[in-house]
């Protein structure tokens, strides 16, 4: 908008979930609840207005093969924007995208950095593959390079064995998170299997991706620490193709990864039950597009959380877990608007009015 021009949003602001406003304003890249005086241009769009979407899981400069090229790290943002999504948790990728902050029209994302994984246990081109005498340096190098988040792969397959198993040993794990904290950044771990998530809560990890290892027996623990999950439903599905396509050389991880999928739903509706935090990630970046924030909010009600609390789990709640504000008094103005309320029918996620990113409308 031009400079003496103000925004005006009418209808239902969902400020939380608790808190529905009848209008609010934009001016100056700001959002005010107060009328502006001396406005020469004034731009009224009427609809149920939100906070900008979160995607908490989520890989900027990253696809199936490794690092991409700026142009297409371009690409993934302006998908993400352009489905509402205007805050990211980047949970690891091994491209440089600094220069994403300097773009008004790019989303806002939150780093953890670049994978650490055990050496030949992940994706190749992905992470940095080490050792676990090496944890604790890798750790603080990407708490320093990230902003406030760590992220560790804390299981995959291991040949060995041929099934899923735990990447690092209690004491190096409990070493590298107490190091990631006296250094200001919470640690995160990708996780499928069941055996890996009680050392690692134990050990003081902040959250854990995917989390479909979680028992009756973990959850409460996951309760009692205030450990968040990000089940990436989305990511999840695609578990049984997976399964399919390493079956032959693999049986016992493959059937592992079925059973993991067939009791995703309950597992994350028995976590949501108990008091564990959800919050909504797509894993988009890997094999999976970006702009899928909307298919996860479907997903976690079709687990079993309340349509508020899967709304939560992309807006209010999401933004105040990783510090970041929403429709309050003086915030950036970034928010999406629908035609009919979110609450009523998440499905209108996928088709935004209109997105307004840092005070700028667009589309």
């Amino acid at each position: 908008m031009s400079e003496g021009a103000a925004l005006h949003l009418k209808g239902r602001v969902l400020v939380g979930p608790d808190e529905v406003r009848d209008e609010l304003w934009v001016l100056g890249g700001r959002v005010t609840f107060e009328r502006p005086n001396g406005v020469r241009e004034v731009t009224t769009v009427e609809g149920w207005v939100l906070p900008g979407l979160v995607d908490a899981h989520c890989h900027v400069g990253l696809d199936a093969h490794g690092p991409v090229d700026d142009e297409t790290s371009e690409k993934q943002a302006l998908t993400d924007r352009d489905a509402g999504t205007l805050l990211i948790r980047d949970a690891g990728s091994p491209s440089d995208t600094r220069w994403i902050d300097d773009r008004a029209d790019l989303p806002k994302i939150i780093r953890a950095g670049r994978h650490i994984a055990r050496t030949r246990r992940y994706i190749r081109h992905y992470a940095h593959e080490i050792e676990p005498e090496d944890l604790v340096a890798y750790v603080a190098r990407e708490a320093r390079r990230g902003d406030g988040w760590v992220k560790l792969v804390g299981d995959w397959i291991d040949r060995s064995t041929g099934d899923l198993g735990a990447c690092w040993p209690r004491g190096a794990v409990e070493a590298a998170i107490a190091e990631a904290h006296r250094l200001g950044a919470r640690v995160t771990a990708h996780c499928f299997a069941e055996e890996t998530l009680t050392p690692l809560v134990e050990a003081g990890i902040d959250c854990i991706e995917h989390a479909t290892g979680l028992t009756e027996e973990t959850i409460p623990l996951f309760a009692e620490r205030g450990v968040a999950i990000v089940p990436t439903l989305v990511n999840i599905a695609t578990f049984p193709r997976l399964a399919d396509g390493g079956a032959a050389k693999f049986p016992k991880w493959a059937d592992h990864m079925r059973r993991l999928h067939a009791r995703r739903y309950d597992t994350v509706r028995a976590a949501y039950d108990a008091g564990v935090p959800v919050y909504a990630g797509t894993d988009a970046g890997g094999s999976l597009p970006h702009g899928l924030v909307a298919d996860e909010v479907a997903e976690l009600m079709k687990a079993g959380l309340p349509a508020g609390a899967a709304l939560s789990a992309a807006t209010w709640s999401a933004r105040d877990w990783l510090g970041r504000p929403g429709l309050t008094e003086g915030a950036p103005a970034d928010l999406v608007v629908y035609e009919t309320d979110p609450r009523a029918d998440v499905r209108v996620l996928a088709a935004p009015r209109l997105v307004v990113l840092r005070g700028t409308a667009i589309g």
